[in-house]
């Protein structure tokens, strides 16, 4: 081995090596992305390699990069390819690949316009865009965050702000000791990252109330109003959800909206993948009255195929985040500052140039490119669910309103219990099989597949696989059993 290639130290000539092999290594990963299963090796096997102390003295640039590259393929997820269905996982498109890998080499701080005057205008132009794709009000402020969780996080911290006001403290200023309960109103569609949210917010967990009126978890929408006119005037917050993980199935959102508006209410709608409904007339009445909520989140690593992580939260006032996000030091922009500045709008200062993907994306393929590829998704959600109808060995769950179908191994001879046991071992099979990764939820009391499609390079083709994998599989298990 060449011991120049050793060192404590980085060194300028190493770059144009380093640059020549990331750049095979990743135009060949690329080019067999479509052809390759989700998984390829044993992954415990690969990992055990890393299982080392911190080296005394560097191996160098290149040959750690030869390492990861050879060890550490084995317990990749090829989580951009057309086979990977299981967390609505997207892949990247061809625009925000070149983008993202120019985010890494310019290396930007997208905390204000005095960081990065490029990161923070294209992050501005960017949210433009994406309103004006969703059709949301121009005046509502948005900002980037990391991903679903941390944009309910800041659209739920503006919705604590706002209550706060309204109970006379200042949540932000004074914290919650001492204040009254802040009621949160949803469904039994809420996701687990907005529960969550409201831990990370000192609301806590306990304060979400769900209001169902059936086991799968459809809003009880009587008991909802009847929860909010026991509150007596007093603020509270609802929780809509575009797109619920089981189904992608939808609360009524304008009802949703009516409730607020009567009884004086914060309206958020957690849109994570389902806000993309907004841009097809066959889906878009899924998502009727979002205009009327007061936050709304979506996220990017989903359906609009940037890579992780990317997220948006939407605000209607403006105020309410900069009183939540406060942040100022001499040396920082200061908040009266015209120029754009995010670091007060949300919870991170340290803030990659993210926008750099989402706009390239979105000039790359414009608002018809991008309502094309749902629409592709949405005919190849209703493929499969054809192709899992037509088969006598398995069982759809729900009807398909977006690009989730949710089915089971059903062949026929099993009781409740029986099926429970298969369908669980069913989903673990997939895991360890490789070919397509999709796992298991629980609906209704049933375990079951739940694949999402929102990734630009899947066809029909591999939904037929898909469904073939998922028989074969699953007779090998019943057998088995």
């Amino acid at each position: 081995m060449d011991d120049t290639r050793k060192g404590t130290q980085p060194k300028q000539d190493e770059i144009p090596s380093v640059l020549a092999l990331v750049m095979e290594e990743a135009s060949a990963y690329l080019a067999r992305l479509d052809q390759s299963p989700a998984r390829t090796g044993d992954p415990e096997k690969a990992l055990a390699h890393f299982d080392e102390p911190l080296p005394e003295v560097g191996s160098g640039a290149l040959e750690a990069l030869e390492e990861l590259i050879g060890r550490g393929a084995p317990a990749l997820l090829h989580s951009g390819g057309p086979r990977n269905y299981h967390f609505v996982m997207g892949g990247t498109t061809p625009a925000a690949l070149g983008a993202d890998l120019l985010a890494v080499t310019y290396d930007q701080a997208a905390y204000a316009w005095l960081s990065s005057p490029l990161a923070t205008l294209l992050e501005q132009r960017s949210l433009e865009w994406l309103k004006q794709l969703f059709e949301l009000p121009p005046s509502w402020t948005g900002v980037m965050t990391t991903g679903a969780t941390m944009a309910n996080f800041v659209a739920l911290a503006a919705a604590r702000q706002w209550w706060g006001e309204r109970t006379g403290i200042d949540p932000a200023l004074q914290g919650l000791s001492g204040a009254p309960p802040l009621p949160v109103l949803t469904s039994g569609y809420v996701h687990a990252s907005a529960v969550k949210v409201m831990g990370l917010l000192g609301v806590g967990r306990a304060s979400v109330r769900t209001f169902e009126r059936d086991a799968r978890g459809r809003v009880d929408l009587p008991g909802l109003e009847r929860a909010l006119r026991s509150l007596d005037g007093a603020p509270a917050v609802l929780i809509a959800n575009a797109g619920e993980v089981n189904t992608g199935d939808f609360d009524p959102i304008a009802a949703f909206a009516d409730l607020a508006e009567r009884h004086g209410a914060w309206l958020h709608v957690d849109g994570a993948f389902g806000l993309f409904a907004r841009i097809s007339p066959r889906t878009r009445h899924l998502v009727e009255g979002v205009e009327r909520a007061d936050s709304v989140i979506t996220d990017g690593h989903k359906w609009l195929n940037v890579p992780y992580d990317s997220g948006y939260a939407f605000v209607r006032d403006k105020g309410l985040l900069q009183r939540s996000f406060a942040y100022s030091a001499a040396y920082l922009q200061q908040p009266d500052d015209p120029r754009p500045n995010f670091g007060v709008l949300g919870p991170e200062s340290s803030r990659r140039a993210r926008a750099f993907a989402v706009w390239a994306t979105l000039k790359a393929y414009g608002r018809e490119g991008h309502r094309t590829m749902v629409e592709h998704h949405l005919d190849l959600a209703q493929h499969l669910a054809r192709r899992v109808d037509q088969a006598p060995d398995l069982e759809r769950l729900a009807d398909v309103p977006l690009n989730i179908v949710c089915f089971r191994f059903h062949p026929g001879d099993l009781d409740e219990a029986a099926l429970n046991e298969v369908n669980r071992a069913l989903g673990e099979a997939i895991v360890a099989d490789g070919r397509y990764f999709a796992g298991t939820t629980v609906l209704e009391g049933r375990v079951a597949l739940r694949p999402a499609l929102v990734n630009w390079r899947t066809g029909t083709e591999h939904m037929d696989g898909f469904v073939e994998t998922v028989r074969e599989l699953g007779r090998r298990v019943r057998a088995g059993r």
